[in-house]
């Protein structure tokens, strides 16, 4: 199947960029035609693309370049249709003019804000820290796929998670970064140094193994949230809960963690049409 959704391909690449981090929403897109909701898709795409210069960036002046470039971009976009091409396709729907101007840029600039904070304390203080962004970015896509007036509660947490679990999956490349993925408390409990993340040690993965307790108990709680999931937030948040609990278990979490990420299977499937089952309720 295609996942072009704009004459020419335009998009493809910054889906690519998704679709890289995310390979498993390749099945999700069976239940979300690109030609029927290309701005559902194109959202997703531009949600990458914040992400890509809030973390991917390690030069914090670069990050903040392409961040202010967003901003502007976002706020002008509604009276011009936008110059990206991920713009475009989302103010191309009249329900991008139906979202406030706010929310819009409610994202960007909390991705600005956190550019250079450093390593949480502990894992309530991680999630504290992580809420501003990935909820901003949650209310933006729930009162996309839903409206506004519905809460975004359930969507903000399973986004400060799901993105927890993606950084502990970077670990070792991260090991050298101001903002490490496990926290303080975690690394002095375990008597871990940041030279020794790079390497697998019986402290490191006891460490690891105790942030994925954190996260799965965090999950049955995010469980109990109110408020809907979009598909492609569905199915992140159920792919992310059973990889956390499999590495869990393992002798090897980061290992199996790493295995998990690319699963393709009929397991993604089933949990893919669970969550557009989920959204379809609600139409």
């Amino acid at each position: 199947m295609s996942t072009d959704v704009a004459p020419g391909g335009a998009l493809q690449s910054y889906i690519d960029k998704w679709l890289a981090v995310q390979p498993q929403q390749r099945i999700a897109l069976s239940f979300v035609d690109p030609r029927q909701y290309p701005g559902h898709i194109a959202l997703a795409a531009l949600e990458q693309e914040l992400l890509g210069a809030a973390y991917g960036i390690r030069e914090p002046q670069v990050a903040a370049a392409k961040l202010n470039w967003w901003a502007e971009e976002l706020a002008g976009a509604a009276a011009s249709g936008g110059r990206h091409p991920l713009t475009q396709v989302l103010f191309d729907d009249e329900r991008a003019h139906a979202i406030a101007g706010e929310r819009w840029l409610a994202p960007v600039l909390a991705a600005m804000a956190q550019l250079e904070e450093g390593t949480a304390a502990d894992f309530a203080a991680q999630v504290a820290a992580a809420t501003q962004l990935h909820g901003a970015l949650a209310a933006l896509e729930t009162s996309w796929w839903y409206g506004d007036g519905v809460s975004c509660e359930r969507a903000a947490r399973a986004a400060v998670l799901s993105h927890l679990l993606h950084a502990l999956l970077r670990l070792e490349e991260d090991a050298e970064r101001d903002r490490l993925p496990l926290p303080m408390a975690r690394l002095a409990r375990y008597s871990l140094s940041r030279a020794q993340l790079h390497k697998a040690s019986a402290e490191r993965e006891e460490a690891i193994r105790a942030q994925l307790s954190d996260l799965a108990s965090a999950w049955r709680e995010a469980e109990r949230l109110p408020g809907p999931l979009s598909v492609f937030r569905g199915l992140e948040s159920r792919h992310g809960n059973r990889m956390t609990l499999r590495a869990a278990k393992s002798a090897e979490p980061l290992a199996a963690l790493r295995k998990a990420q690319l699963w393709q299977g009929p397991s993604v499937a089933w949990r893919a049409w669970q969550a557009a089952r989920a959204w379809r309720q609600t139409q």
